[in-house]
């Protein structure tokens, strides 16, 4: 190893460090105490399934429900987030820096700022219920817009697309635009040059888009609490509970990794599906 490798070895020891200390101690810690029972609100060393199992026979309509949203949340705002990378990076022009600085701005907005936007929004006395009242199309508010899994997947789509596009948009720019010519001067459609050229290449950052909206959207318990109500119980509200009213830390542990389990082998599943449709050719 020579000097100079050593040395950027040396400089990457405080993030690694910190990366430990913050990230994968606290991951092994609830990992291990996820085996572990509770007795009296204290937790009591053991080496058992049980919490697993009772997190999927007790949980499992839950678990569904949770990624049935999730995984629409995912398929729709990847697929959204792909058309607007596209559309920055192909054909918005001098455009496209603009557009991507939105973008940014969007992303480093408060998460519950933008819960309570969308709260305001399509509560009965917000902005959508206030104009069809006023153009006379309702007498009185709806309430339907609000407190359902439809409100949650439009609030979570909202705070999600940002996460999504810039992986997306990062992957279009290493694309060059000599093969996107060639293929057109040879005939190509442009569903078939986006098939066939530009999809196969930025498998990764489509891939990436899809694992953090989903991951995203099947841990989170604000957003189901303050938007969904009480009839969407996902599972994130639920371990929530386990931590804080239920104390139980053993049991909050084992169904948050049943979660990430779950998110682990459908990222898997997704990403075979891409990487043997959109094959590079």
């Amino acid at each position: 190893m020579t000097p100079a490798i050593r040395s950027r070895g040396w400089l990457a020891l405080p993030y690694l460090t910190v990366y430990l200390l913050v990230f994968v101690a606290p991951l092994l810690y609830f990992f291990v105490i996820s085996f572990w029972r509770v007795r009296l609100f204290r937790l009591m060393p053991d080496a058992s399934l049980a919490n697993y199992a009772k997190t999927l026979e007790a949980h499992s309509v839950s678990l569904i429900f949770t990624f049935e949203i999730a995984f629409t949340i995912a398929v729709i705002v990847t697929t959204l987030a792909f058309v607007f990378a596209y559309v920055v990076r192909f054909k918005a022009g001098r455009y496209g820096t603009p557009l991507l600085f939105v973008v940014l701005i969007a992303l480093f907005g408060g998460y519950l700022t933008k819960i309570y936007v969308w709260k305001t929004i399509l509560g009965q006395a917000g902005v959508i219920n206030s104009a069809l009242g006023l153009l006379g199309i309702v007498n009185e508010p709806i309430t339907f817009l609000l407190y359902n899994p439809v409100a949650v997947v439009i609030t979570l789509s909202h705070y999600t697309l940002p996460l999504a596009i810039l992986p997306i948009y990062g992957a279009l720019r290493s694309i060059e635009d000599m093969p996107l010519r060639a293929a057109r001067d040879l005939g190509a459609s442009r569903f078939r040059v986006v098939w066939d050229v530009v999809l196969p290449q930025c498998r990764v950052g489509i891939l990436i888009a899809f694992s953090l909206c989903l991951i995203f959207a099947a841990g989170d318990f604000v957003t189901p609490l303050l938007i969904g109500g009480p009839y969407t119980s996902m599972i994130g509200k639920l371990i929530q509970l386990q931590f804080g009213f239920h104390g139980d830390a053993a049991m909050g542990s084992a169904m948050a990794f049943t979660v990430i389990g779950i998110c682990l082998v459908v990222i898997f599943m997704v990403g075979t599906l891409i990487f043997t449709v959109f094959r590079v050719r």
